[in-house]
């Protein structure tokens, strides 16, 4: 089991990865289309006119969809932006506790930010909803990659909230020492 969910986890990486280097790419399209149009403006011909129908739109969806997915891997890559003045001070019997109440309480939450956005999903494809660019996007993709994301997070929070409980230390603190070089506890 571990492993099926270590390969999950990277999974939701690459792709997140893929959607930043789809954004590079779109981006780097409609660049070279803009010089392209540059030279034939100066070489006096008339320019093609190349764009990225709707690129603003399409790289904001991707963006997003790239940070939801990167969310469950970076959790447990220990590469989260976490507070932990606090936990340096306490005894580890109490770091525990308040490890333990914080992977509960942020399941809790992202469980329900899940079911919400599973149902904004749901709305949008039975309203059918699109977006106004010039490319009609169906709103439902990028909610649904955004539930993807808050998904893979809340099977991650769960898998650290067991490991905690069980072993006293959440996987985290392992890559979190690992990037600070500092060894707590």
């Amino acid at each position: 089991m571990r492993s099926l969910l270590d390969r999950f986890y990277a999974l939701t990486l690459w792709l997140a990865a893929a959607c930043v280097v789809a954004i590079a790419v779109l981006v780097g399209l409609q660049v070279a289309g803009r010089i392209a149009d540059l030279l034939l403006k100066l070489s006096g011909r008339p320019p093609y006119g190349f764009m990225v129908a709707s690129l603003a739109e399409i790289a904001g969806y991707l963006l997003a969809t790239a940070t939801f997915l990167a969310l469950a891997g970076t959790l447990k890559r220990g590469a989260h932006i976490r507070v932990t003045m606090l936990l340096g001070t306490v005894p580890e019997r109490a770091r525990y506790v308040l490890e333990v109440w914080a992977l509960a309480a942020g399941a809790a939450l992202v469980a329900f930010m899940t079911l919400s956005v599973v149902q904004l999903a749901y709305d949008s494809i039975r309203f059918r909803e699109v977006s106004y660019g010039l490319i009609p996007v169906p709103l439902a993709i990028p909610q649904i990659a955004m539930a993807v994301g808050l998904a893979a997070l809340l099977i991650a929070l769960l898998d650290e909230l067991a490991l905690t409980w069980r072993t006293g230390r959440p996987s985290f603190r392992a890559g979190e020492e690992a990037l600070t070089g500092v060894k707590e506890g």
